[in-house]
């Protein structure tokens, strides 16, 4: 018999006890692996999402709140803006580019933006079908928008208000056409349905009765998606904005960092705990290895009388010992990936964010030859033990 047929047969004869083991170090594991894809993704998403965008300025609030709302499209907003103010900024000599947002109703979760041309160069995005939007109650779709909706050029559709993925009442009287239907981009644009400012305005502006038809100085926005002209902006306008004016300016980049940092308060302490969880597995697996090396002590002596050499004892030992960590290890990122997997489709249902267990990060891989390392380290005294062991002493125990 081989020596790793060996090992196994041991473990095989103990398979509550091996299940444990190898059950223990895989939770330790997985864990890690679920931080890592979340993390990771997180992050990715963050910086995908916001590259484009220098400056959100909206209403009086929450920084955070105004950037998760406005470019991630993933809380609700801190208020509206007067739509002359955002035009009287959008002429401001630092600004290259200002892209107006409103934000207020959804389809079927997926939230409608009212913007203009100039949301789709943000995001490099393209029409795969149809056109852009040109005038009033036109829509074009995102990517996934249209897969999960079904719908197509020249269907149409009514709005629902409210940014939740149940919506509420829906406006029935004013049905968005869809015109358009936009390449994947994998980023935030991918979830939106994106109409003309002024079906905003409409759709909201019908549900006033004996209201006066407002102008364009009553109107309002949510927010405005700035790019700098020149590096300088950075340190002034920001500042400007928030001493000088009624709204208010967040950083995608900046508040995007805080976000991590809060969330990493709870990472941590769950990556602290899957290290005790991979300590103690290591602990149980060294303890097991001493325990079978003194039950096997007269089977390993016999071996070395019947030929066997103590390279041969010592393989054996790390045979068993291995088994169980790279058993560990299989389990654990089988069970991180299908965990990052259910938590992906669990908050997809909110269409507010995304995780995916498909994807691979190159931090695994070095997890996974860390785990490796520390249980070889593990394994090596009871192997070296066993190595060392004088059959003849062995037998005359008995």
């Amino acid at each position: 018999m081989t020596t790793l047929g060996l090992a196994w047969t041991y473990l095989a004869a103990r398979p509550l006890l091996t299940a444990l083991h190898v059950l223990l170090l895989a939770l330790g594991v997985a864990t890690i692996v679920l931080l890592i894809l979340f993390t990771g993704q997180t992050e990715e998403r963050l910086e995908r999402d916001a590259k484009a965008v220098d400056l959100v300025v909206g209403a009086k609030g929450s920084p955070l709140q105004l950037i998760l709302s406005s470019v991630l499209h993933a809380d609700v907003p801190t208020g509206n803006i007067p739509f002359t103010a955002a035009r009287t900024l959008a002429a401001d000599p630092m600004v290259l580019s200002a892209t107006p947002v409103s934000l207020g109703d959804s389809y079927r979760g997926f939230r409608i933006v009212g913007t203009d041309a100039s949301f789709l160069d943000l995001y490099s995005a393209r029409i795969a079908k149809g056109l852009p939007f040109k005038g009033e109650m036109e829509a074009v779709l995102g990517a996934r928008v249209a897969r999960q909706s079904g719908l197509a050029p020249g269907a149409t559709f009514a709005g629902s208000h409210g940014l939740a993925a149940a919506g509420g009442a829906a406006h029935a009287e004013h049905p968005y056409r869809v015109v358009g239907i936009l390449e994947p981009t994998g980023s935030v644009i991918d979830r939106l349905v994106l109409t003309p400012l002024e079906s905003v305005w409409e759709v909201h502006e019908g549900h006033s009765p004996g209201r006066a038809h407002p102008t364009q100085e009553s109107r309002e926005i949510t927010a405005l998606l700035v790019r700098y002209r020149t590096p300088i902006a950075a340190a002034q306008l920001p500042r400007r904005i928030n001493g000088t004016t009624s709204l208010q300016a967040a950083s995608p980049a900046y508040e995007g960092a805080r976000l991590m940092k809060l969330i990493g308060v709870g990472v941590d302490a769950l990556r602290a705990f899957a290290l005790v969880l991979m300590a103690s597995a290591a602990l149980s697996v060294f303890i097991a290895l001493i325990s079978a090396l003194q039950e096997r002590r007269y089977d390993l002596g016999l071996l070395r009388l019947m030929g066997a050499r103590p390279s041969r004892l010592l393989a054996l030992i790390a045979a068993e010992g291995m088994t169980l960590v790279v058993g560990g290890v299989i389990l654990g990122l089988a069970l991180g990936h299908f965990a990052a997997e259910g938590l992906g489709r669990w908050l997809v249902e909110s269409q507010a964010w995304s995780v995916t267990g498909l994807a691979w990060d190159p931090a695994e891989l070095w997890l996974c030859l860390l785990v490796i390392a520390f249980g070889a380290a593990t394994c090596a005294i009871p192997a070296i033990l066993a190595y060392r062991r004088d059959p003849a002493t062995i037998l005359l125990e008995r």
